[in-house]
């Protein structure tokens, strides 16, 4: 019988915290009168990390399950690896670091028991270094002005999500900050709680400056996808116009030299032609489609990348 509940955890190079983090959740979620899987997902780890998950005991509460990616395709991947075996009716993710602290896991399907769809968690005293602390903080004040999701800490990997919502959301390079801006297309409810945050004990930490520039430019693209999902018409009207410009400069030019019309200067008037009447269809087209059913996220399931390639032990 499927779970009510899947606990996702990526891990890589974590052989330190295998144990003592099975340990941690398996007495968070004993109390629970639910039924609880446990997705240990080793993204590629180089190091003891899998051999010491395969130690663990399989039956039990919660029941263990096991993915390895053959390689190391990173924290989203290995997150998107797990989502996509999952089988419970809520969906709960942490890191592997023992920063994130299992307890808070019922606070959580108590929000999602009040009717919201995806939950984040706020670290809001967090034992980080400054090097990590602050760029997050960046970070999170311009992903909330840029999408319009308002969440003060986006790079929490404790969430809580049910499992039709997070399924539906494409994940990729390093997506799994916008989850709360892609669900918002479907107008899912969001909470925010207030989290504990510990020291990281054992291993080093897989974050730092290098990644800004990713989160960057993901962020170009979650903006770009949010706002032509919400305004359609602007964007196509936008595209047309410019390329409507482009043929009124030519044929400009064209006028103030006096110059003798070439196969090159027909061929750019008439293809800006056409593209501008084809980019103004759509944009009415895309008003109707717009004005008749909200936006799906399925949809953008064509932007996505294939999952990992994952071997999994049941």
């Amino acid at each position: 019988m499927s779970p009510d509940l899947s606990i996702i955890v990526p891990l890589y190079n974590e052989e330190d915290n295998v144990r003592p983090l099975f340990d941690a959740i398996a007495t968070a979620v004993a109390p629970l009168p639910s039924t609880v899987e446990l997705l240990l997902v080793d993204d590629g780890s180089q190091d003891a990390t899998f051999a010491r998950a395969l130690e663990l005991p399989r039956d039990g509460k919660p029941k263990l399950r096991l993915v390895k990616l053959r390689r190391n395709y990173g924290q989203t991947a290995a997150m998107a690896a797990g989502i996509e075996h999952a089988r419970g009716r809520v969906l709960v993710t942490l890191d592997g670091d023992l920063q994130n602290d299992p307890t808070d896991i019922p606070r959580f399907l108590a929000e999602i028991d009040k009717g919201f769809d995806l939950v984040v968690g706020w670290r809001k005293d967090r034992k980080d270094h400054w090097s990590r602390v602050l760029p997050s903080k960046v970070a999170n004040r311009l992903i909330g002005w840029i999408t319009g999701v308002p969440i003060k800490d986006n790079g929490c990997s404790l969430k809580a999500y049910r499992a039709d919502l997070i399924k539906a959301i494409p994940l990729y390079a390093e997506m799994h900050r916008f989850i709360p801006a892609m669900a918002s297309l479907a107008g899912a409810r969001i909470a925010e709680i207030e989290v504990r945050h510990h020291p990281r004990r054992y291993g080093r930490s897989k974050y730092g400056f290098s990644r800004i520039y990713k989160v960057l430019v993901d962020l170009v693209v979650i903006a770009t996808i949010l706002d032509f999902t919400r305004r359609p018409m602007r964007w196509l009207l936008g595209t047309g116009g410019l390329v409507a410009g482009v043929g009124c400069l030519a044929a400009g030019l064209f006028v103030l030299t006096r110059a003798e019309p070439g196969v090159a200067f027909q061929g750019v008037v008439m293809l800006s032609g056409a593209l501008t009447a084809f980019l103004l269809f759509l944009a009415l087209l895309s008003y109707l489609l717009h004005s008749v059913r909200a936006p799906r996220l399925d949809l953008f399931r064509l932007l996505a990348a294939r999952p990992a390639d994952t071997a999994t032990s049941p």
